[in-house]
């Protein structure tokens, strides 16, 4: 088979208005593939401390716990890790909702709902990670 159309021109994947415009891919989903690599690998990385203050943890009353959870370094990787991994879920959910979802309005409804949900989710979580390490 050859690369060559009837006319003896190459042949594209582009539709014939996409080669009118001389559009091509948009290439904003490589910057969203990136990011939730990297967020990946951060919470790959920020797994391993995250499992030692959980073992730290166990075992001891709400006192012991308390103190464990409210170092300064403890509530930084609790951050790190919260952060990433919201971070994560608000980009693999966009892109889910983005695959599946056809209806134009449900659609920036439900990127709107994951949008808001994801924020409400990682302040809740910073909320929380600043209350103990205040000790109030």
């Amino acid at each position: 088979m050859s690369a060559l159309d009837s006319q003896g021109a190459p042949r594209s994947m582009r539709t014939p208005l996409g080669r009118v415009r001389a559009l091509g891919a948009a290439h904003s989903g490589t910057q969203d593939f990136w990011r939730q690599r990297l967020t990946a690998v951060a919470m790959t990385i920020l797994m391993i401390p995250g499992i030692v203050v959980v073992m730290m943890v166990l075992g001891r009353n709400q006192a012991g716990a308390a103190q464990i959870l409210g170092s300064s370094w403890v509530a930084l990787i609790l951050l790190l890790f919260i952060l990433a991994s919201t971070w994560h879920m608000k980009i693999g959910m966009q892109v889910v909702i983005e695959d599946y979802v056809h209806n134009e309005k449900l659609k920036i409804a439900s990127i709107m709902a994951n949008n808001f949900f994801t924020v409400a989710v990682a302040l809740a979580a910073v909320y929380a990670i600043f209350k103990l390490s205040s000790g109030v």
